[in-house]
């Protein structure tokens, strides 16, 4: 894993000399009076979602010496509509849009992460970041994976065609496993991380 990221981190060093870093406007999902999920543990969704923003905004800096420049949609517990969020990328001219949001289910047995596209027409960029990602939850971080799957979400229909855009669903926290697996710091950051290392993957190497 440390030799994984020490050539990562080199080969996108020197491209950085060459092009300029990539913009990527990161969602967390929710906030204020809007919690989303309720974990079995009592975590609130909107928060899990926020603290894994944030720590791609310190892995990008610590590990990757900032070859991405992030944006968040939101930095606080505040409310943000959704057409404020796409407008961001819109207006930053991302080139790429993440939301991320935590799943939940009647069936308290439900496992597992999701990733989701628009159902319009085939975007093969945002399945090529969609593809690396299930890659790294998968095989990396042995996160169950439900497959890549496409829906007409705001956030998704108001960036495609903008940008590579997806909808991150990290997990079940109505699963009593996977809610303590999310709450846990270290966890949030193999996410944050995971998902890093699949836009870095995509910008410098796809």
């Amino acid at each position: 894993m440390k030799l994984y990221l020490c050539t990562l981190v080199m080969f996108v060093c020197c491209s950085l000399a060459m092009a300029q870093k990539p913009i990527v406007v990161i969602d967390p999902g929710h906030g204020g009076p809007d919690s989303g999920a309720i974990g079995t543990n009592g975590i609130l969704e909107k928060e899990v979602v926020l603290d894994i923003a944030k720590q791609c905004l310190l892995l990008n800096r610590s590990l990757f010496q900032d070859s991405l420049e992030i944006y968040l949609t939101r930095y606080t517990d505040t409310l943000v509509s959704l057409g404020t969020r796409t407008r961001l990328a819109k207006a930053l001219g991302a080139d790429a849009f993440v939301s991320l949001h935590c799943n939940q289910a009647p069936n308290k047995k439900a496992q597992g992460f999701e990733i989701f596209l628009f159902h319009g027409e085939v975007d093969k960029e945002s399945n090529a970041i969609a593809s690396n990602l299930a890659d790294q939850l998968q095989r990396r971080l042995g996160i169950y994976d439900r497959g890549v799957k496409y829906d007409n979400f705001q956030v998704l229909r108001d960036t495609h065609g903008h940008c590579p855009s997806l909808l991150l669903e990290t997990g079940f926290i109505s699963n009593a496993v996977e809610a303590e697996y999310t709450k846990r710091t270290e966890s949030q950051s193999a996410i944050a991380l995971a998902l890093l290392q699949s836009l870095i993957k995509s910008f410098y190497y796809d």
